[in-house]
């Protein structure tokens, strides 16, 4: 299974998007784009983010069908007129030097209280 973001621009005019996006874009969804699962972030409303959790058998399958819906998404609902997909790919998660003194302190204390 593969979480893959689309990030969204909205028009000119601005907007947010609908309340029900989110049962819209699984009624956008075919079985062939395997997906199981829709978490929409509409904030901040100027770079909202739906992300897709698809059944796939390459992240790049993954990325295409997320695309192919967002499209399907954007063409079929009037009052997303204007809106553009700017890119559908799996977030990268960094792990730098602060998380990672994060996770050790929080295992360290783990450890103390044991």
């Amino acid at each position: 299974m593969y979480l893959v973001h689309a990030h969204l621009r909205p028009p000119a005019r601005g907007g947010e998007l609908p309340p029900d996006v989110r049962a819209h874009v699984y009624g956008c969804a075919r079985p062939e784009d395997g997906v199981e699962h829709v978490s929409v972030h509409g904030a901040p409303a100027s770079a909202p983010v739906i992300g897709l959790f698809l059944l796939a058998d390459s992240l790049a399958r993954a990325e295409a069908n997320t695309a192919a819906v967002c499209a399907r998404l954007l063409e079929s609902r009037p009052e997303l007129s204007g809106w553009t997909l700017l890119r559908a790919e799996a977030p990268l998660i960094p792990i730098d030097g602060q998380l990672d003194e994060q996770i050790d302190g929080q295992i360290d204390g783990q450890l103390d209280e044991q």
